[in-house]
C-alpha cells in the first residue's frame, strides 16, 4: 500500500480533488460556481506558459537534433501517424453513428422549437481565407497569443530549422533556448502544487453548471459519446500501444498515462496538458525530441476525440434535419469536413470550438441557427473529447518513436525509467533489511 502510494501520490490526490469536486458540484449546484475563480487562478498559470512552453519545446527540440535527415524524418511521421489515427477516429465515428441514430423523430420537434430562427443570417466565410488566418498572423504580437496556436507551432518549427541549418554558429542561441524551456518546465512544476485544489474547484464549477442542465434531446448523443470514448481510450490505445511498444508499450501506458487523463478531464484544455503529457510519453520511453515535437505539434494538428466529436455533431444534424449523405459523395465530405473543423478547433477549455461549429455549417449546407445546438454538444462531450485528444498524442509519440528508432525503441530508452525504479526499490529492500538485523 506504501509503494502504491508512493508511486501514485500526485495522481491519487488529483483524482480525489476531482471527485470531491464533482461531488460538491452536483450538491450544489450552480451555486458551486463561487469556486470558479480559484479554478480560473490555476488555468491563468498554465495559459501564461503556454505560448513559451510550446515555442521553446518544439524550436529547441528540432534545433537540437544534430542529424539534418533524423529533423525529417521525425516531422515526416508525425504527420504520416497523426493523418492515420485521424482516419481511424473519423471510421470509429462514422460507424458509431450510422448504427445508431443519434436523434429520435419524437426528440427532433422540441431541439428545432429551441432554434433561435432569428440567428437565420448565412455567415459568407471564404475556405482559403480562413485557412490562411489560422496558419499566420499579420503581427508579431499575435505569435504571442494562444489563440493563434497553429500559427505559433509552425512559427517554432521554422525557427527551429533555421537554428538546425545555420549550425555551430547558433549553439550559444540553442544552450539560451534550452536553459529557458527548463525555466518554463520548473514553472509548470510549481503551478501543479496548486493542482489538485484549482482543479477540484474548476471541476465542481463545471459540474455545478452543466451537470444538470443537459436536455433529454442531448443525452442520447451524450451516452453514446462516453460509451466511445471510454473503448476507444482502453480498445484503441491499447491495440496502438501494443503496435508500438508490444505487451511493455501497453503496460508502460496505460501506467504513465493516467496523469495526464486526469488533467485533461479535469481542465477540458488540450493545451494544459502539454506539460503533464510531455512527461507521461517521456516515462513511457519516448525518446525527448519526438517527445517534445509530437505532444506539441499534436495539441493543435491530431485531435482524436475532436474528430470523433465533430463527427458526431454533422450526423446530429444530420439526422435532426433528414439529410441523406449515405453515398461516397456525401461520406467524405464528411470526413473532409471534421478534419478541417478538427483544425479549427483551438486548444482552450470550452468555446475554443466556435469557429470550428462554423465552418462545419458552411462546409455541410446547414442553417446558422443551428448554431446553438452544436455548442450544446461541444459542451457536453468536451471532458471526454480533450481526454481522447491529449492521450492520443502521447499513444502517437509512442508510434512515431517506433516508426524513428525502430521496433526497439522502447528499450534503448524506456528501460532506463523501468531500471532506475528497480534499483531504487532494491536500495530501499536492502536498507530495510540492515536495519531488521540491527535491531535483532
Amino acid at each position: 500500500m506504501k509503494k502504491v502510494w508512493k508511486n501514485y501520490k500526485q495522481t491519487i490526490i488529483l483524482l480525489m480533488a476531482l471527485v470531491i469536486g464533482a461531488v460538491v458540484g452536483l450538491v450544489f449546484g450552480e451555486k458551486a460556481s463561487v469556486l470558479s475563480p480559484l479554478g480560473d487562478l490555476f488555468l491563468n498559470m498554465m495559459f501564461v506558459i503556454i505560448v513559451p512552453l510550446i515555442f521553446l519545446t518544439i524550436t529547441t527540440s528540432i534545433a537540437k537534433i544534430k542529424q539534418p535527415k533524423r529533423v525529417g524524418k521525425v516531422l515526416t511521421n508525425i504527420f504520416l501517424v497523426f493523418i492515420i489515427t485521424s482516419i481511424l477516429a473519423c471510421i470509429v465515428g462514422l460507424g458509431t453513428t450510422f448504427a445508431t441514430k443519434l436523434v429520435n423523430p419524437e426528440d427532433s420537434s422540441a431541439i428545432l422549437a429551441s432554434m433561435d430562427s432569428s440567428a437565420t443570417e448565412d455567415v459568407e466565410m471564404n475556405i482559403l481565407e480562413r485557412t490562411v488566418s489560422v496558419i499566420s498572423v499579420d503581427d508579431f504580437t499575435g505569435i504571442l497569443s494562444r489563440q493563434n496556436i497553429i500559427a505559433l507551432v509552425l512559427f517554432s518549427i521554422m525557427i527551429g530549422l533555421a537554428i538546425s541549418k545555420v549550425g555551430e554558429k547558433a549553439k550559444p542561441l540553442v544552450d539560451v533556448l534550452e536553459a529557458c524551456n527548463l525555466v518554463a518546465l520548473k514553472f509548470i512544476d510549481f503551478a501543479f502544487y496548486y493542482a489538485p485544489i484549482g482543479l477540484g474547484c474548476y471541476f465542481a464549477a463545471l459540474i455545478g453548471s452543466f451537470g444538470a442542465s443537459i436536455a433529454v434531446g442531448y443525452i442520447k448523443t451524450f451516452v453514446i459519446y462516453l460509451i466511445v470514448s471510454v473503448l476507444y481510450y482502453f480498445v484503441v490505445y491499447g491495440i496502438l500501444s501494443y503496435i508500438a511498444g508490444g505487451k511493455e508499450g501497453t503496460k508502460r501506458f496505460f501506467k504513465y498515462v493516467i496523469p495526464t487523463t486526469a488533467t485533461s478531464i479535469s481542465t477540458c484544455s488540450s493545451a494544459a496538458c502539454i506539460p503533464a503529457n510531455i512527461q507521461s510519453s517521456k516515462n513511457i520511453g519516448v525518446p525527448d525530441d519526438i517527445a517534445e515535437t509530437t505532444i506539441p505539434l499534436g495539441c493543435s494538428f491530431h485531435k482524436d476525440g475532436s474528430i470523433i466529436g465533430s463527427v458526431f455533431k454533422i450526423m446530429f444534424l444530420v439526422y435532426l434535419f433528414g439529410t441523406n449523405i449515405w453515398s461516397w459523395q456525401g461520406i467524405l465530405q464528411v470526413v473532409a469536413t471534421a478534419f478541417v473543423a478538427n483544425l479549427l478547433i483551438t486548444a482552450v477549455p470550452i468555446g475554443g470550438g466556435t469557429i470550428s461549429e462554423m465552418m462545419i455549417l458552411s462546409l455541410m449546407g446547414f442553417p446558422v441557427a443551428s448554431l446553438p445546438i452544436l455548442t450544446i454538444i461541444a459542451t457536453i462531450i468536451d471532458a471526454p473529447a480533450t481526454m481522447l485528444n491529449v492521450v492520443g498524442d502521447c499513444c502517437s509519440s509512442m508510434l512515431v518513436a517506433r516508426r524513428v528508432d525502430g521496433k526497439d525503441w522502447i528499450h534503448a530508452k524506456g528501460n532506463v525509467v523501468e531500471a532506475k525504479a528497480s534499483v531504487k526499490e532494491e536500495k530501499e529492500t536492502d536498507t530495510k533489511a540492515k536495519s531488521k538485523k540491527k535491531t535483532k
